[in-house]
């Protein structure tokens, strides 16, 4: 426990949004986050004298034509940016990173269920992967330990590419707290899907939360309206 007298520990987090939605927000009614709440919340709870200074997210604009609401996927996403950006200032920082897709088609192995991998049997398949993500986090976070501007950082993540980075951090400034942040499904039930946790990650953090509530995730959640000096800003309908 820190002492109380001592001056608060700048904590900065690092988001990895794609790893975000897709490990714990996607098929939820939770998008509506508001980051810097939920952050506000959970160093309140582990109670170590800490004081939140940004969260940054790291992530690619939403493409319409493989999106499930198409061009309202975007809309809504560019809403939910606008919204965090208006409520939080330079407290809340948001670093883009593209996509990349093969138009052509990619082939890859056709899987058969109960049937042997056969490199013969391929189908073209869409092949979408977000690119810059990993490189930014890394070049955000180190940066920001580097420039001491933070004591301690905040990975939220599952994974195991920004392993790297958390070595680095280690190794180069041994005085920052590391602490992980796993965007997973609480397990609930024996025969519920879970994504499998990053022990490298786990292994390099000081310490680790391997999954999210959906009580901490409901109490952080943004205004359905949030009000700005022209139009406000609404929840997306489908979200």
């Amino acid at each position: 426990m820190e002492q109380k007298n001592a001056s608060p520990r700048r904590t900065g987090v690092y988001v990895d949004g794609y790893n975000l939605y897709y490990g714990r927000l996607r098929g939820t009614t939770f998008k509506w986050l508001d980051l810097v709440t939920f952050f506000e919340h959970l160093l309140k709870r582990r109670d170590q004298n800490e004081v939140l200074t940004r969260v940054n997210l790291f992530t690619a604009f939403a493409a319409a034509r493989f999106s499930t609401h198409c061009e309202a996927s975007v809309q809504a996403q560019g809403a939910y940016h606008r919204a965090l950006q208006h409520r939080h200032g330079d407290r809340f920082g948001i670093t883009y990173g593209t996509h990349s897709t093969d138009d052509k088609g990619t082939l890859l192995p056709t899987f058969v269920e109960s049937a042997a991998y056969d490199r013969n049997v391929r189908t073209r398949v869409w092949k979408i992967e977000e690119k810059q993500t990993d490189v930014n986090i890394a070049l955000g976070m180190y940066r920001d330990v580097a420039k001491g501007l933070v004591d301690r950082v905040i990975l939220v993540s599952n994974d195991s590419d920004t392993e790297p980075l958390l070595e680095a951090v280690r190794q180069d400034f041994p005085s920052i707290m590391i602490g992980v942040v796993m965007p997973r499904h609480p397990v609930i039930a024996a025969n519920q899907p879970q994504r499998r946790r990053s022990g490298s990650l786990a292994a390099r953090a000081d310490w680790t939360i391997e999954s999210i509530s959906d009580e901490h995730l409901q109490a952080a959640l943004l205004p359905d309206v949030v009000p700005t000096k022209k139009k406000p800003i609404r929840r997306p309908a489908h979200w």
